[in-house]
Order: structure tokens, then sequence, then C-alpha cells
């Protein structure tokens, strides 16, 4: 399939992105009440999202990132998801907020969860992303929060790529499949 930008439709707007992230973040502000947070990035989708948001928390906040993978060059997710890099500092006894773009099938935010888990022994664990895809979910999994759900199109810009493209959209577009 070839994506082309004219091609788009505007699902939303940065003007929407926006507003959403800022009330995402009062509810994590509410949430953590001035705690000390680890933020954990998964790149590279989520790098628009989650520098966005941090901006809006209002507690002692330090940031990790981890590179995931589980689409390649297609429109679909392998199913398998590819740890390219995940080194992290100790996060035992840390509130840590794992900030994602899409939960789609949900075995990247288990593979996630379940990683957390075996290896440390945080305070507290929030998923938090952008999308939810609640359609396609292979696992029961859901986001602690999130900012839009959307339906089976494969989407775009803000992050999310075809092929490594379109993640400097300031909005996110969608191509029917």
């Amino acid at each position: 399939m070839e994506i082309k930008i004219e091609d788009l439709k505007v699902l939303f707007s940065e003007e929407q992105l926006q507003t959403r992230i800022k009330e995402l973040a009062k509810e994590l502000n509410e949430l953590y009440k001035g705690e000390e947070v680890i933020a954990v990035c998964v790149l590279k989708g989520a790098v628009m999202f989650a520098t966005d948001l941090v901006k809006y928390l209002d507690m002692p906040l330090k940031m990790e990132f981890i590179r995931l993978s589980s689409y390649g060059s297609s429109t679909s997710t392998s199913g398998k998801v590819n740890a390219v890099e995940i080194k992290l500092p100790d996060l035992n006894g840390k509130n840590v907020l794992i900030i994602e773009d899409i939960v789609d099938t949900g075995l990247t935010a288990k593979f996630l969860i379940d990683f957390m888990h075996v290896n440390f022994n945080v305070k507290s664990l929030k998923f938090c992303s952008l999308l939810d895809k609640k359609m396609t979910r292979k696992v029961d999994i859901e986001p602690d929060f999130y900012g839009f759900e959307v339906d089976d199109k494969f989407v775009v810009g803000y992050g999310l790529d075809y092929d490594g493209y379109y993640r400097n959209l300031r909005y996110i577009g969608y191509k029917e499949l």
C-alpha cells in the first residue's frame, strides 16, 4: 500500500490533540499529587505525545526511552514485539508511567507491563496511550489513560508513521484500508 499526504484525512487536529493532552496531564497530576514519576516513552512513535504531555505534569519527573517494534514497514502489526533497546535504570519502588502512541492488538502493552513486573518491584505502574484501538485487541489489556479511541483506520502523524514517514505531521491523519 502506498500512502500519499494528499490522500490523508484529518482524524484529530493539532488543536484537538493539545486540548486532550492537557486534560490527560490534569488527570495524571491529580493521580500522582506531586510524587516523583519515571515516564518511560516508547520510541519512536510516542515521542511527540510524550514530550507534549510531560510539559504539563507538575511533579518531579525523569524521562526514560525504550525502543520497541511490531510494525516494520507494514500497515498492520507483525504480532511479534521486538525489543530494539530496553535499557532502564533501577525502577524499584518508583511510580512508573509508560507513554505509548497507540494500543492496537495490545501485544506491545502486555509485553511492557509484563517486563516491568518481572524486572522491577515498582510502587505503581500506569499505562498512558494517545490512541486506543479497542476493536483490534488480541489480548485482554486496557490502557489506564488514553487520549482518543479509534476504529480500524491506519493512522499516521504526530509521531505515528508509515515506513518511517509522516511522524512530523502536527495532526493525526488516516487513510481507509
